[in-house]
């Protein structure tokens, strides 16, 4: 009822429902992105491409610069470019064979291009340089790309991330949404409360990055 009294005095001191609407969606949506952050940044995509130009234009002023090239390698794995991603990296290994990110770049982008095998081989390896990389995300990944061929190598790797990822609400969410796509429910449901009870833990200067997936979890829950 509040929301449609809202939009009624939006109506009439605007003169127009579509632009009363239009407000009330962009007050939402700032709310979100400064509150919560479950909508997508409308700005990102923008400032990553202009990004990779930048990068781009470094590289072909400087062919080895290597630091740019693995920036803008794991540009496009955010952006899902996976082969253009993975040639970048096979030109800058010889300089980043200690470093855990660069295996977990390289594993994940084979992953996500249906090699499981060296994915996972390399990712392993970024876990044996240090075993938290990237808070353990590796294990997850390996989880997901497992869930379908051997449910118990997937459950191995959650096992393995939640062990790291035991004070994070984002953590215990991932976890439930792989234990729903196994089929297990009651762990799923587990994973999304305990999800809850993580942030409801946290101090508050956490609880921003962490509100979204306390969020998600909630709505998880509730759905079953």
């Amino acid at each position: 009822m509040s929301k449609l009294i809202l939009f009624s005095l939006l109506w009439w001191l605007v003169g127009n429902p579509f632009l009363a609407l239009l407000i009330i969606i962009v007050v939402i949506y700032a709310l979100d992105r400064k509150f919560v952050g479950i909508f997508p940044s409308l700005t990102r995509p923008w400032k990553r491409r202009r990004n990779e130009s930048r990068l781009r234009q470094q590289i072909a002023l400087n062919a080895s610069d290597v630091s740019a090239r693995f920036d803008l390698a794991r540009s496009l794995l955010e952006r899902k470019k996976y082969a253009e991603a993975i040639g970048l990296l096979q030109d800058i290994r010889s300089s980043y064979e200690q470093s855990a990110d660069y295996w977990c770049a390289v594993g994940t982008a084979e992953l996500m291009e249906s090699d499981k095998e060296q994915g996972e081989v390399h990712l392993l390896r970024a876990l044996d340089i240090n075993p938290r990389v990237q808070y353990g995300e590796p294990y997850l990944r390996l989880a997901a790309a497992f869930k379908d061929t051997d449910h118990n190598k997937a459950l191995a790797y959650l096992e393995q991330f939640q062990s790291i990822q035991s004070s994070s609400s984002e953590g215990y969410y991932l976890s439930g949404m792989l234990y729903r796509s196994l089929g297990m429910k009651s762990a799923a449901a587990e994973a999304f409360a305990q999800s809850l009870a993580v942030y409801r833990s946290l101090p508050k200067y956490r609880r921003r990055s962490e509100r979204k997936w306390a969020l998600r979890s909630w709505y998880r829950k509730l759905t079953g």
